[in-house]
């Protein structure tokens, strides 16, 4: 048995139908809807057409349900009432779950750091954190927010910027005692040194004034993220190319040295990125506050 097809009105039409003979007024249908009002009465019109019939009469400065919309108000709202029941739970289960997407460097040296003030400030909203180099596809990941390094913006993603990244060299002050206890910009050339085959290498080593040559400095072992780089270095492995920001409690605590007042930048930055439509969902609201004003706090610290 093959079900009639519904032959429906365009369902826009009937929304802005609904919040109109709810108001009895197309101007606060349209700050409800966040329409002009000039596109709410010009979707009543078009559903007016579609049925055959005046569903409100124009008053001098006020509009009147007729009798046909009347009739059509009180279906239309407790339907309307239906579908927004049918999905409150999946809206609940949406906002009892926070999934954010971050890089390895991010979550091991900050974010897993802190993640648990935002989970104690929220104990309704449980919180996923997915920890990959890889760049996240919200188009197809189970993913509410991502942190992402790189210089933006990115086509269909809300953009807040966190902090730039800038390096600086950095080693165990073991390390450096075995060199003699300072190290100059050239003495790094000879020292064991943590991924080198890293471009921050030469381009701060260039704007300390030493001439190196376009590509790899030398053979060694490349980490695959700046987290396992800082860890080599307090493990006195070699110097590292490291952010003072990541880094600025093992500075304090003598685990790391810094090796220069030098810190140089490539305009790359950390960004907190969400599909552009999800931008006000309460959780990643929440979460977006609370990230930014965190980060905010450490930076004026640091």
């Amino acid at each position: 048995m093959i079900a009639a097809m519904r032959r429906l009105p365009p369902l826009s039409a009937v929304r802005v139908f609904e919040a109109a003979a709810r108001h009895e007024n197309f101007t606060a249908a349209a700050a409800e809807l966040g329409m002009t009002q000039a596109a709410v009465s010009y979707q009543v019109k078009l559903l007016e057409d579609r049925v055959g019939t005046p569903l409100f009469r124009r008053e001098k400065r006020r509009v009147v349900l007729t009798e046909a919309g009347r009739r059509a108000a009180a279906p239309v709202s407790r339907a309307f009432d239906a579908i927004d029941g049918a999905f409150a739970e999946l809206r609940a289960e949406d906002e009892g779950m926070l999934t954010i997407s971050t890089s390895q460097t991010f979550a091991n040296t900050w974010l897993a750091w802190k993640i648990g003030g935002f989970q104690m400030n929220h104990p309704e909203m449980a919180v996923r954190l997915l920890v990959s180099d890889s760049l996240v596809d919200f188009a197809t990941d189970e993913v509410d927010v991502a942190i992402r390094a790189g210089r933006g913006p990115w086509e269909g993603l809300t953009t807040d910027k966190l902090l730039d990244i800038d390096f600086t060299p950095m080693c165990s002050p073991a390390f450096l005692a075995r060199h003699g206890g300072a190290l100059t910009p050239a003495d790094m050339l000879r020292v064991p040194m943590i991924s080198p085959q890293d471009p921050w290498w030469p381009w701060w080593l260039r704007e300390a004034g030493i001439d190196v040559p376009d590509g790899r400095l030398r053979p060694g072992v490349r980490m695959d993220s700046q987290a396992n780089e800082g860890a080599a270095a307090m493990a006195g492995q070699g110097v590292a190319m490291l952010t003072p920001f990541f880094w600025r409690n093992d500075l304090i605590e003598g685990r790391l040295v810094r090796l220069s007042d030098r810190i140089s930048t490539r305009g790359y930055a950390y960004w907190l990125v969400a599909p552009e439509h999800r931008r006000m969902a309460p959780k990643i609201k929440r979460f977006r506050e609370w990230l930014v004003d965190e980060v905010r706090r450490d930076l004026a610290g640091a």
